[in-house]
Formats: C-alpha cells, structure tokens, sequence
C-alpha cells in the first residue's frame, strides 16, 4: 500500500516552532519511527511551504496512491486551490493537524479540505499522522 504524508507552511520547523503547541520532535525524527512502526507500508514524505508546489504534489500522486494524509497547516483555511486538488483526485484523502484546530483562532475552525477529504483529524498532537495511516488499513 502507498501512502504519502504531505505537510504544508511551516511545518519544516516542527521541533523549533511553539513546542508548547507542536511538541519539541521534528518531523523527519518523527517519519523515522512511522516507517518503522508501519513496516508493511510504502510511505513517502513531501513538505513545501509553497501553495502550487502542494498542489502539484496532490496531482502527481493523486490518481496512483492507495492514500494521502494532509496537513495543508495555514492553507486549509485559506486555499481553494488546494481544496478543488482534492476534489479533483481520485486517492482518498485525511485531513490532519496536530494541534485541535477547534480550540484555536475562529479563522482556523473553517477548512477548504474536509468537505471533500475522507476523514479530519485533529488535535492528537504527532500520533494524528498514525491514527491517519491507521484509517487507512
């Protein structure tokens, strides 16, 4: 089974950026014990910080990966773009954030993604990425 984990702005600096929100573990650090825990899996990894680059990426896995956990971070408020990219893909897609999206800024309560996203996830901190790869087994 392929999977891809895509992680929008910002998210390069988890481990750095507001721990107290985010944890103190950087991504890469954290993908390292996914692949080992998901060893059956095919996972890969892409981050950018660039709006359209997310959108390619969705493109060029979106009709060929069984699945594809999201992490738009600040984009899933504020991107159309990348909302009609899920839509207009075949792969199933989870919404994921770390943090309880709910329980910050009003702005952040409104997602572009979800409506057309298998699935939110929100607010488990890291472990969103496993319960995401979890629904998909």
């Amino acid at each position: 089974m392929k999977i891809i984990i895509i992680n929008g702005p910002n998210l390069n600096l988890l481990g750095k950026r507001e721990p107290h929100i985010y944890g103190s573990h950087s991504f890469e650090d954290y993908l390292s014990n996914l692949k080992a825990k998901f060893t059956s899996l095919d996972l890969s990894y892409f981050q950018s910080n660039i709006e359209g680059e997310i959108i390619d990426k969705l493109h060029e896995v979106g009709f060929s990966y069984d699945g594809i956990i999201l992490n738009a971070a600040a984009y899933t408020h504020t991107s159309v773009g990348i909302g009609d990219a899920v839509k207009a893909i075949e792969s199933s897609v989870i919404e994921v954030h770390i943090s309880n999206v709910h329980a910050r800024e009003e702005f952040r309560h409104h997602s572009y993604i979800a409506a057309n996203a298998k699935g939110v996830i929100a607010g488990f901190g890291l472990k969103s990425y496993d319960l995401a790869i979890e629904s998909f087994l």
